[in-house]
């Protein structure tokens, strides 16, 4: 399993409007600025989670994008399964029923699925908030005179 560049940017994206998230609604353009990505590939992002209720938008001149929840409401698992689809790393860990012959016999398959659970298990433990927390650490560690 690899994740791609979408599933990157757009955690990234997240995490930029959580930081920001007391500026009100922020445009594209900011976050791609703050964020060193390109605002055309944010757009190509942006429609995975308009369909959803993760982000509040307004148009216009003064328009942009919010989180529709607070950053403790929001996991990496499922950001990166909106984005990414399945976090498995066989098809077959994530199949009920299993599709393939040979799961009855398939000595590998407990392999495939607890690694699968071990995945999900951990990316769906940290939030956006828990990462916020890291980084305000991280930069209080590092002050210097």
């Amino acid at each position: 399993m690899q994740i791609s560049t979408k599933g990157r940017y757009a955690l990234r994206m997240l995490i930029d409007l959580a930081e920001h998230r007391n500026s009100g609604y922020i445009s594209l353009k900011e976050v791609a600025d703050r964020q060193q990505v390109s605002k055309k590939y944010l757009e190509q992002i942006i429609p995975v989670f308009n369909k959803t209720d993760f982000l509040r938008a307004v148009r216009g001149s003064q328009g942009g994008y919010m989180l529709a929840k607070t950053p403790d409401k929001y996991t990496v698992g499922e950001i990166l399964r909106m984005t990414e689809g399945s976090l498995s790393p066989v098809d077959c860990a994530d199949q009920d029923p299993i599709e393939c012959e040979r799961s009855a016999d398939c000595p590998t398959l407990p392999i495939w699925k607890g690694l699968s659970r071990v995945i999900n298990e951990y990316l769906d433990s940290i939030t956006l908030q828990d990462i916020l927390d890291r980084k305000h650490e991280r930069d209080i560690d590092n002050y210097v005179i």
